[in-house]
């Protein structure tokens, strides 16, 4: 049975990709797909990226159960990708132009529709969950309005150099403040002042789900 590192040579080779290009379509490093070819690498958490920017499945590129025939007629997938940002950097954001590209270590694809500008942060923490968990990526867009912001929509705000994400809260009588979603965090209302910056909107999430099938060895 063919290697997972085989399988991914000769899947990137049918599509005459090389492993520079395959980094840059999939956010993976080339050091990373060299190591995944060679059968060095440490971990194997970045295949479904890889295997969306070649155009199989991650099954496919594991088990390698894919069509040799249809591979050379295949044309290679390019999704479009977002830039997965530190909170760091969004602490410190202003536009997506005013961030350093080459500072960012992961690439993430973009879902079906308009989100030029859009990127993605890694959730930390439990400030709202259960609905978002630790590790999920949100996909922000910072071309919307604050002023188009309703009650409830979920947001990213920075203060200073800090930066949080949170539902929008807005009362009847027009006062607005931020609110974790899980009820158990504390503290769960932020006030919105007037050092609070709109970032962008959190208009979607991507959570993977990883279950180890190692088998146990017996003593």
């Amino acid at each position: 049975m063919s290697t997972l590192g085989e399988n991914l040579k000769k899947i990137r080779r049918a599509k005459k990709v090389t492993q520079k290009e395959l980094a840059l379509k999939s956010g993976v490093k080339q050091s990373v797909i060299s190591d995944l070819e060679t059968g060095n690498a440490k971990s194997t958490g970045s295949i479904l990226e890889i295997a969306n920017a070649l155009g199989v499945t991650a099954e496919e590129l594991k088990r390698g159960a894919f069509d040799e025939g249809a591979l050379t007629n295949a044309v290679p997938i390019s999704p479009r990708m977002a830039p997965v940002l530190s909170w760091v950097q969004a602490g410190i954001f202003t536009n997506v132009e005013s961030v350093d590209m080459s500072q960012v270590e992961q690439w993430l694809p973009l879902p079906d529709g308009d989100c030029e500008k859009c990127f993605y942060l890694k959730v930390q923490g439990l400030s709202n969950y259960p609905d978002f968990h630790e590790g999920d990526y949100i996909l922000v867009d910072p071309l919307v309005q604050f002023s188009d912001m309703r009650s409830s929509d979920l947001i990213v705000v920075r203060k200073f150099e800090d930066a949080t994400f949170k539902k929008l809260v807005i009362e009847t009588d027009g006062a607005k403040y931020l609110q974790a979603l899980n009820p158990e965090f504390k503290p769960n209302i932020i006030p919105l002042d007037e050092d609070c910056i709109f970032v962008g909107e959190v208009v979607d999430c991507v959570r993977y789900v990883y279950r180890s099938k190692r088998r146990v060895r017996k003593s």
